[in-house]
């Protein structure tokens, strides 16, 4: 899967103060998809009582974003290359600015759910360009710095975001979470049109369609089989379902063997330490998408909070995130893959004792608050880190497919985290709580499945050339 992230054009801004600009632009339109990407944590019960949705539809939220952002993640770097990254990003912004106007006003669950499909999508479109048009316009030694700047503003925006969601949905319904897009888009776009470089492109970059189109067909009939079987019985329809997403994931594998061009350079999967690392990913990126969104679904349905009280409830998450980010950062070359296995042992740590509490005791934010602090600090370990060792024993110029095929199967593990583990909540018998520990049950086997994948990884990342 490839990105533009390690290719470097000749041509640079003149001043650095349109550089750090071109950043902010970036940037801000990271913070928009992360934003965009976890509202639905927070606004899933408020949108579901309002529209008459059922557990299906609070599945699909979520994980239809992140569905659609996996799959054109394969393509959306390579699409930048063709037509041009400044054209690519501005087509993104504008789709996705329209497509959360498109869910504004939705006025169903299937419409709704389809509009988040096409804010995934457009998106997608959006990442790769803003990573490869920073490093086209940063010499390369800054470029260490300019990306460094991302982890702070994106773990602020991932404190501030839920809580501004919750404020808007009590506030003003739950439409203006995504109607606020439409100011906040506009104006990316605008400084976007003003600042951000032009480049042409190259008409002679080939793109794999068959198989992101495979990619495409193998998910979505895997999810479909998934939440339509969970939801309405496992009939007939969800077990062809799931069959048809098994034969579309042989066809994807083969036709990765045969392209010219494929999305998975097959070398890559060769690497023992590169493939250990997809696998504890996409375990691990499950879990996490579908811990936090039972959390919130729990503080809501089960404690009774507001989605501003559910977004509080979750900050000490998104602290612990913060703080363990930036002090991993200072000990990943010296820890490496041990690293990774301290940041799963303490979201371990703070998911069993959730599960303790909640199953022996009637809990509040505040006695959630340390283990949920607990389960931060072992994220925020693991995020960065997981990235970077993965990549540890690649060679540098394969760094570029390794990067994006890593980051397109932690979206497509959000969407399947966010279906299956809502599975388990909302098929337990007995209300919210046995459902909560139910699906930390399921979270906490998956964290100890990662820990027995960390001696397949490569011992040390590389140096920061990635």
């Amino acid at each position: 899967m490839s990105t533009t992230l390690a290719q470097t054009p000749t041509a640079l801004p003149t001043t650095e103060r349109r550089r750090w600009a071109v950043l902010a632009v970036v940037l801000f339109a990271a913070v928009l998809d992360l934003l965009d990407a976890t509202i639905t944590n927070i606004a899933a019960p408020t949108i579901a009582a309002d529209l008459n949705g059922q557990d299906a539809f609070v599945q699909w939220l979520g994980a239809g974003y992140a569905l659609a952002m996996g799959v054109l993640l394969v393509v959306g770097g390579r699409l930048g290359d063709k037509f041009g990254r400044r054209r690519l990003f501005l087509t993104g912004l504008t789709g996705f600015t329209l497509a959360s106007l498109a869910c504004g006003l939705a006025f169903d669950p299937p419409s709704l759910i389809g509009f988040r499909l096409l804010q995934g999508a457009f998106g997608a479109l959006v990442i790769p360009q803003g990573f490869g048009i920073l490093s086209a316009v940063f010499p390369p030694k800054e470029i260490g710095k300019a990306f460094g700047v991302f982890a702070p503003c994106l773990g602020l925006a991932a404190i501030s975001g839920p809580v501004l969601a919750g404020v808007l949905i009590d506030s003003f319904g739950w439409r203006s979470m995504f109607l606020i897009n439409i100011v906040l888009g506009g104006l990316a776009i605008a400084l976007a049109v003003r600042l951000l470089p032009r480049d042409t492109g190259d008409r002679s970059v080939t793109i794999d369609g068959p198989g992101a189109a495979l990619l495409a067909a193998t998910m979505l009939a895997l999810l479909h089989g998934l939440i339509d079987g969970s939801s309405h019985g496992w009939t007939l329809l969800p077990l062809l379902s799931l069959t048809a997403g098994a034969a579309l994931c042989a066809l994807f594998c083969r036709r990765q063997r045969n392209a010219t061009r494929p999305l998975i350079e097959p070398s890559l999967l060769n690497n023992r330490g590169f493939t250990s690392g997809l696998i504890l990913g996409l375990v691990f990126y499950a879990a996490v998408a579908g811990l936090l969104l039972v959390i919130s679904l729990f503080f809501q349905d089960g404690l009774r909070h507001t989605p501003t009280g559910a977004s509080l409830g979750l900050a000490p998450i998104a602290a612990g995130i913060i703080v363990a980010s930036i002090a991993a950062h200072r000990l990943r070359a010296r820890l490496g893959r041990t690293l990774i296995l301290i940041g799963l042992l303490l979201t371990l740590a703070g998911t069993l004792s959730l599960l303790v509490l909640i199953h022996t005791t009637t809990p509040t934010l505040w006695t959630l608050a340390a283990p949920l602090l607990a389960t931060g600090l072992g994220l925020g370990t693991c995020f960065g880190s997981l990235y970077e060792v993965t990549l540890g024993d690649i060679d540098p110029k394969q760094s570029g497919s390794a990067s994006g095929s890593l980051s397109a199967v932690t979206q497509l593990a959000n969407s399947i985290g966010a279906a299956a583990i809502t599975t388990v909540y909302f098929h337990t018998p007995g209300g919210s709580t046995p459902a909560a520990t139910h699906s930390l049950a399921v979270v906490t086997g998956a964290t100890l499945l990662c820990c027995a994948l960390i001696r397949l990884l490569p011992r040390r990342p590389q140096p920061q050339h990635h």
